[in-house]
């Protein structure tokens, strides 16, 4: 079973093909941030890139995430090549596009290119810079590179590397003022604080470029995949099983899990009640292996999650003040040092449970793990008061 999403794909791509007013920027690139399993890769490939395609658009889509040991450069290349070998072809799938979309015309023959494939990004051939050029000249559209993972870029020279050849192809392209056509990039991921990071951080190729949460599934999903199970009896209503979506982080294998467990109870019980036990049984699940992430990082990086816990979640300032490290303090029973958060604070972000809204501004990067926290949290007062209650 898939889900498709063609209006959300078909805004985004004419967003990107067919900017308006202040969505020009996006042409500066465009980082969608989201949570693990909520179903960006199935809408990329299943949805977006079609609409893209549809809109007279070349293509090109990497996963870093498909090979981690392999660099992120030659990932890109060998997708590039891939696109590259299919345009010289006069009877491919992408040359026929062009030519029903864009009406090109190529008579008898495909693209052409000055340079080798395989000699593209090698230090004695074309650059990624000059592939993009030619493919927008000869193409006379424009280019979209989505690289999904992108976050396993940062890091390594190799990733930074990809990038800034990335960088370069949109310099060289979109400043042109006659321009046939533009080069859009489009990175996500599932990493928010490191996602963020690659358009707030100075030393970042795509500094300034637009970033953006993944727009996550809504009811007319659960709807559907609600009729899709076929659940016959057992089926809840459609209230009860979007509450349980919510509950579930909005992660569609979650509510997937938890209807099938539901197709196996027995019949005759109410399926709103036995949804929600599940739920409950899932997320508690799901949340013992989140929050023994946080737990492995120390009780200083618990005290500051706890901090941006407290204040909302979202667009927390002052981690570092006097007052905080009073907090922290208080918290673990002990003077903390203001050289302690900095280090704690990075290994929330690297852990993915933190993320950097910008300059000495954090939020929670899963709300999920963040309602997790502070169940348990409350779990821990109850029974220190129990405690107490019984030692006196």
């Amino acid at each position: 079973m898939t889900y498709h999403r063609p209006e959300l794909a078909l805004g985004m791509a004419e967003q990107l093909i067919r900017p308006k007013g202040l969505q020009i920027s996006v042409r500066s690139g465009l980082f969608l941030g989201g949570l693990r399993r909520i179903g960006k890769t199935t809408f990329l490939r299943g949805d977006l890139v079609p609409a893209l395609e549809n809109l007279g658009a070349i293509v090109i889509y990497v996963d870093l995430w498909s090979n981690t040991n392999a660099k992120p450069t030659d990932l890109l290349l060998a997708e590039v090549r891939k696109k590259l070998a299919e345009l010289q072809s006069v009877n491919s799938r992408a040359i026929g596009l062009l030519k029903r979309v864009k009406g090109l015309d190529l008579g008898a023959v495909g693209f052409k290119f000055a340079f080798g494939l395989d000699e593209l990004g090698k230090p004695e051939g074309a650059t990624l810079a000059d592939a993009f050029v030619d493919l927008v000249d000869q193409g006379k559209t424009d280019v979209v590179v989505i690289v999904d993972e992108v976050q396993h870029a940062m890091g390594s020279e190799d990733g930074n590397s990809m990038l800034l050849a990335l960088k370069a192809a949109r310099d060289a392209i979109n400043t042109r003022p006659d321009t046939p056509g533009h080069f859009l990039f489009l990175g996500t991921g599932s990493h928010r604080a490191r996602v963020r990071e690659l358009t707030i951080k100075g030393n970042q190729a795509f500094n300034g470029a637009l970033s953006q949460d993944f727009p996550v599934l809504g009811d007319d999903f659960v709807a559907w995949l609600l009729e899709e199970s076929a659940l016959g009896e057992r089926t809840p209503t459609l209230k009860a099983a979007s509450d349980s979506f919510q509950r579930l982080g909005r992660r569609p294998e979650e509510l997937m899990k938890a209807l099938l467990a539901l197709q196996a109870m027995a019949v005759g019980q109410d399926p709103d009640a036995d949804l929600r036990a599940i739920t409950e049984a899932v997320r508690q699940s799901a949340a013992v292996q989140d929050l023994a992430r946080l737990d492995q990082l120390g009780p200083v990086a618990q005290s500051v999650f706890a901090r941006v816990v407290s204040e909302g979640g979202h667009g927390v300032r002052g981690l570092f003040s006097e007052s905080s490290l009073d907090e922290y303090g208080k918290a673990l029973g002990r003077r903390v040092a203001q050289e302690e958060i900095q280090p704690a604070t990075n290994a929330l972000l690297d852990a993915n449970l933190l993320a950097r809204d910008g300059h000495g501004i954090y939020g929670v990067s899963d709300p999920f793990v963040a309602e997790a926290f502070l169940s348990r949290q409350t779990m821990h007062q109850k029974l220190s008061g129990n405690d107490a209650q019984r030692l006196d």
